[in-house]
This record gives C-alpha cells, structure tokens and sequence, in this order.
C-alpha cells in the first residue's frame, strides 16, 4: 500500500493541517511540557536478572526467556552504557493490592488456579513481584525526575483485572505504574500496540479523564480478547477517554505508520498529557506465533520515536511476542531508538546467537505472509472516527493539580462519586443537557466501518 496514498488524502480528511498547527501550539506552551535543564535525554533501565527464568510450561507460547535475550543484545551492543541500569526492587502485596482485589491477591499468592489460560506455574507470585516492582519503580524514577524516559521490557501484562488472571497475565503492572503517576502527573496517556486489546487497563481507568488510552490492535469480535470496539469510548467522567483503533489481518508498515501518527498527533495535541505510559507488546510483528500483521521492526520502532518525539515524560514497558528471537531483536532495536543509537545490521557474537539464525540480523525480513485487508477506505473511516470522538474532547477543562491521597484508586471511584451527584444536582441541569447533545450527535451519525 503506497504512503502517497495516505498522504494525498489529508487534505480531504476531517483532521486538517490547520488544526494540526493549533493543537502542535496548545500543547507546547510551557504549562503542558516539562523541560529538563539538560539536553540529553534521560533513560533509565530496568531489568531483574531472575525475570527470565521462570517457565509457564513447555507447550505454552508465553516465554519469560525472551527477556534475558533482548537484555543479552542490550549489553552486547553496548546500549548499557547510554543508559542508568537499575535492578529493581520487588512490589510488595500492599503495591500489588493498590489495584488486585484482596480475594484474587490469596488465590495467586497460594497458587490457586486463576484462568485457563494462566498456568500456574512454580515462581508465578515470585515473577509478578519481579515485572511489577520493575514497572513501579520505573514510575517512581520518573516522578522524581531522575530520568527521561524508563524502560522495563518485563512489564506490560496488560489483560489482567482486578480480580482475574488473563491472557497470560496475572497482575497487571501497568495499572499500577499508572497508579504511581496520577499521584504527581495531572494526566496520563496510555498507548497501546500489541496486536491484542489492552482491555485491563481500559478496563480499570474507564471511568475517569484523568488517564487517556489508546489501543492499537486487531478487532473482528472473536479474536482475543474479544474487546476492542471502536464503539467502546468510556463512561462516567471517561466518557470519549478510551480510544480504540480496530485493524484488520495483514497491515503494513505504511498503513500502520500512517495511522499511528495520526491518531497519536491528535490525541496528545487535544489530551495533552503530563506523563506517557507505552506498551509495546511484539506479537504485532509479522511472522508472530500468535499474530497476523505483516509489521517490520523498523515499524514498530518507528511507533517508539513517534511517541519519544513529544519530548514528555515517557514509561516504556513489553507486552506479547512469542516468536522470541524477533522479540529480543525489536525490544533491543527500541532500546537503541529510545536512546539516540545507530546499531548495526549484524548482531553482535553472544551466547544465544543459535536462536536468530539462519541470517543473524537484526532486521528479518517479517513482512507480506497475511494478505493486508487494510484498504484505504477503511483506515480513512477509522481515521475519522477517533477524530470525531476527540472533537467532544477540544472544550473539556484542564485538570488542575491537587493534593494526591495515598489511596489512589479510592481517589479516582471517589472523582465518580462526585460527579454522580453534581449530576443528580441542580448545578448539574445544564451540563446533563449538554452530554445529552453530544451522545445525540454521535449515535445519530453511526459510522459502521466495516462497510
């Protein structure tokens, strides 16, 4: 699919570069960035020697060994030494706790069954603790300033819930990363590209505006997690704060490219976030074991820089991947993006480099084994819905800092709370009548885009 084609039509689309300069200019006034007194960027990374070896089974396609490949390529190609290394710190149950109901934290702690597709396996309380320690901490480190961006390439289990294990994931330390942040950061944008619906962390922030997210990931109704509507856009407070970006079998680099930053331009240009959560699952590749995108890892890189770009306090964390080799290959090419670092084509001599041959490369070619069902058409309809949606979004108010309670969570049901009754009040008439105008206008102008 040729970018020209993306390109030429922008003039037509409803997001016009007019716009695209005021948003640029709203977001970049001093209020809204946070600049360093340096000029290079910051990273910090996060990585816990034993989070590799602990084992879900033998046939499962989850496999904690990926990470002690990517963190081998990391040192071998140097990458160490542009960053701050840290060896993180586990959670401990009261963290965990923030967000994981008390009755799931006993049944995973006691190593009870918890999902059928969540083995329980020896170590599992004690992996958690490790990838979700490393999140937490990650979090921290960027409150405190004392970096730029923070990566943890074990983190981004983003299917669990409160009380439920799910697709391969147990505790979901990206809401608890998230959960740090609100203590400092006003608002925090969450962006997803695994090709599976980050539904646990839509699912746990649907409800407020303080947390933005967007999710990037294949959607036909059955395909797992089964979430991902364009049609699901928040409720309460969160209402038009969850963005959903549903793609078909087989999308490309152009396509994909072309339509992340767009989206993501517009979002941040009308969110303006004060902190940046991304989670970059790798099972978006082409040639995934449970895939079916035609992505290169230049592409998904390439999602890293676009977001690296806005120059705003960034947490990077995994996700899926079960084709290990192209896994450890693209968390250690984003490494190298996250840290301004040219590396070359021919991976370094390490103790795992029977795992990526035959060619050895850092760059396989993983593109064209799905036939793209992306036309153009269609990613110009998704374009303009997520569009649509953020237009209700241009007037909200700025969210003004406040004192942060330690119970975080308690304090996001308590903002609902809040709101409930305004609404049910007198004050609350006019700005009933206002929503009511503008769920009118959104359902009275369906857009199916499947057509």
């Amino acid at each position: 699919m040729p970018r020209r084609n993306y390109e030429d039509d922008l003039e037509e689309a409803t997001f016009s570069e007019d716009y695209r300069s005021v948003l640029k200019e709203k977001h970049m006034t001093a209020g809204n960035t946070r600049l360093a007194s340096h000029n290079k960027t910051r990273v910090a990374y996060f990585h816990d020697e034993g989070v590799g070896n602990y084992h879900y089974g033998e046939r499962h396609p989850m496999k904690p060994h990926r990470l002690t490949l990517t963190n081998h390529l990391v040192l071998q190609y140097g990458l160490h030494e542009k960053m701050e290394i840290f060896q993180p710190r586990r959670a401990t149950d009261d963290e965990i706790l923030n967000f994981h109901s008390s009755d799931y934290y006993e049944k995973l702690f006691q190593q009870f069954n918890v999902g059928d597709d969540c083995p329980i396996f020896d170590g599992i309380y004690d992996f958690c603790q490790r990838y979700a320690g490393a999140t937490i901490e990650a979090s921290r480190k960027l409150i405190a300033n004392g970096a730029d961006i923070c990566i943890n390439w074990s983190g981004g289990l983003h299917h669990a819930k409160k009380s439920e294990a799910s697709g391969f994931c147990y505790v979901n330390d990206i809401v608890l990363g998230t959960l740090e942040l609100l203590r400092y950061f006003p608002r925090v944008l969450y962006v997803d590209i695994d090709i599976h619906h980050g539904d646990g962390v839509q699912e746990a922030f649907y409800s407020t505006d303080r947390v933005m997210t967007v999710s990037f990931h294949k959607y036909n109704g059955d395909f797992f997690p089964g979430t991902g509507h364009i049609d699901e856009v928040g409720s309460s407070l969160g209402k038009y704060y969850s963005v959903n970006v549903p793609l078909r079998d087989g999308i490309d680099d152009d396509a994909y490219v072309w339509l992340f930053k767009e989206v993501i331009d517009a979002v941040i240009g009308t969110f303006q976030p004060s902190a940046i959560v991304l989670q970059c699952g790798a099972d978006s590749l082409g040639c995934d074991r449970l895939g079916c995108f035609n992505l290169s890892i230049r592409a998904h890189g390439r999602c890293v820089q676009i977001i690296k770009n806005f120059n705003i306090p960034l947490l990077v964390v995994g996700g899926g991947g079960y084709t290990v080799r192209n896994v450890a290959r693209c968390w250690t090419y984003e490494t190298s993006v996250l840290v301004d670092t040219e590396l070359d084509e021919n991976l370094p001599p390490n103790e795992y480099r029977d795992f990526f041959k035959p060619d050895y490369k850092l760059h396989p070619h993983l593109k064209g084994r799905v036939e793209n069902q992306n036309d153009r058409n269609y990613l110009l309809k998704v374009r303009e819905r997520v569009m649509e949606q953020l237009r209700y979004l241009d007037a909200a108010p700025s969210i003004q800092m406040q004192e942060i309670p330690p119970d975080i969570q308690g304090f996001l049901d308590g903002e609902q709370e809040q709101r409930e009754i305004e609404e049910d009040s007198e004050r609350g008439k006019e700005k009933r009548s206002t929503s009511r105008a503008r769920d009118s206008s959104w359902s009275s102008h369906p857009m199916d885009i499947d057509d």
